[in-house]
């Protein structure tokens, strides 16, 4: 999707099709205003007579509106007035995004950027709205008989941006960063999407490389003999029952000053789960192609960021396997030692994700980093906690998680805190190793963040665990692209100087 920003009078766009937000029970204003004097009293009427819902994001389309260049107008309601916020602003963009998206427009304008919001100036509303506007466009290019072709020809190529301010460059850079956070999102999804016998390892460190090449930063896939020789056992002890080579993915973004220590993201990169030989229920094991979305997010964060040319340096890490069972897999029972050279019980196979995590999270050690931020499909008890509306938020460290909680919250990305006590590390104790790889029944997505924790004493450590928002089930099946948002608005406030 191209997007344009503009300074224009709605009523003389000449586009397929024209978005003006309205409040609920209130006088027009703004570009709904202007629209309703062009049209005589006509948007008027209609909202009147009831055609268009309260409801944030609820449509009314209306064609050939009298005195208006544009071939259709679509109204979206910002709801209440007493309502309005970061939420129903949002619900409002994406229900446009969605129409649009389906529409037979091939060209459009939006003019919820004008949109007064208490705390959010203009600069941010262009940034959200074209990452939405852009996000809710993203079809999934499934490899079927007809390729999609329909699909594909609908909806809108082109947005304006229409705003009644004066366009200038810090809002031209707005639009910009969207649009790169959405691109960034989409290869996120891209690749969750993807069937786990074409999204491998090997297609993750291919992708990590086609970055590198496109954008110019380093790349380093490391393989299984490299990983043995730097002891990597418990990323290793997961891979031995998959016919899949285990990769290692390193990448380096030098925007910054050399001097500037890195912020280090990792990334869970489990491509196919089946839970080894502490196996899954057959039902929806099919999501579990979902399972390197850390990953996905991590490769998706690194498009977004170099995109933006931030000027930040950041390290991306990906170990990344399947979790296979078979004659060679790591057992119940099995003791592994870690790059760290602590030792590990493995007392459950499905709890993978951790024994590969906390090898990179050893790893990122050597960069000196001002900053760790794993992201990882780690616990159903995630799920079961916290839904799929946030992410699961640990860290050993207050002030970068009260950083991510903030960004998460401007860039509606949300992560919920839960606690990282050491009372709970008790549940890790095993009679055979220095840890257990699982804590028992209860409070699951903290003991393995508390099992994380061991690996990351020597820096300031975050965990955002994505289990429950990393992809939707049901008819929404597919993968959501988060947390891509939080992690380059998060990027972003760093490079400016607003971070920690």
């Amino acid at each position: 999707m191209e997007f344009t920003i503009k300074t224009a009078s709605p009523e003389k766009l000449a586009t397929g099709t024209l978005v003006v937000g309205v409040l609920a029970g209130e006088k027009l204003t703004g570009p709904a205003a202007a629209l309703d004097k062009a049209a005589k009293g006509k948007l008027a009427a209609l909202i009147k007579r009831g055609d268009l819902e309260e409801k944030a994001g609820s449509q009314l389309l209306v064609h050939d509106l009298p005195g208006t260049a544009s071939e259709r107008v679509l109204l979206v309601s910002l709801g209440k007035k007493e309502d309005l916020g970061d939420k129903a602003w949002r619900d409002a963009v994406s229900a446009a995004a969605k129409a649009l998206a389906a529409g037979p427009a091939k060209e459009a304008a939006v003019c919820l950027a004008d949109v007064d919001l208490p705390n959010r100036d203009l600069a941010w509303r262009l940034l959200q709205a074209t990452r939405l506007l852009a996000d809710g466009a993203y079809r999934y290019d499934a490899p079927k008989a007809n390729n999609g072709k329909a699909a594909r020809e609908r909806g809108a190529r082109k947005v304006t941006l229409a705003i009644a301010d004066k366009v200038n460059a810090e809002l031209e850079n707005a639009v910009k960063c969207g649009q790169a956070i959405a691109e960034g999102m989409a290869l996120a999804r891209d690749l969750g999407n993807k069937p786990g016998n074409v999204c491998t390892p090997t297609h993750l460190a291919e992708t990590a490389q086609s970055l590198g090449k496109q954008f110019k930063f380093k790349v380093e896939v490391l393989d299984r003999a490299a990983m043995e020789k730097l002891g990597m056992g418990a990323l290793l002890s997961v891979a031995r029952g998959s016919h899949e080579p285990p990769r290692f993915i390193v990448m380096q973004y030098k925007g910054g000053k050399a001097k500037d220590k890195p912020v280090v993201l990792v990334g869970k990169g489990i491509t196919f789960d089946t839970g080894g030989i502490s196996i899954k229920p057959a039902a929806e094991m099919d999501e579990m192609k979902f399972d390197m979305c850390g990953a996905a997010s991590v490769l998706g964060t690194f498009k977004a960021l170099a995109r933006m040319a931030l000027p930040i340096n950041v390290v991306g890490l990906i170990p990344t396997t399947e979790n296979m069972p078979g004659g060679s897999a790591t057992k119940p029972g099995d003791v592994v030692t870690s790059l760290s050279g602590q030792t590990i019980e493995v007392l459950n196979t499905d709890a993978e994700g951790r024994l590969v995590l906390c090898d990179a999270l050893t790893y990122a050690e050597r960069f000196k980093p001002v900053c760790v931020v794993d992201i990882a499909t780690l616990t159903g008890a995630c799920v079961v906690a916290l839904g799929k509306i946030p992410s699961g938020l640990l860290a050993n460290d207050d002030e970068l998680a009260a950083e991510l909680l903030a960004r998460g919250t401007e860039s509606g990305d949300r992560a919920w805190q839960l606690p990282l006590w050491d009372e709970y590390q008790e549940l890790l104790k095993s009679n055979f190793a220095d840890m257990g790889n699982i804590g028992g029944r209860y409070a699951g997505t903290i003991t393995a963040a508390c099992f994380l924790a061991r690996f990351t004493k020597a820096y300031k450590w975050a965990h955002l665990d994505i289990a429950g928002t990393a992809w939707l089930s049901g008819d929404n099946k597919g993968a959501t692209g988060r947390p891509v948002p939080l992690l380059s608005q998060f990027l972003i406030a760093r490079a400016s100087g607003a971070g920690a």
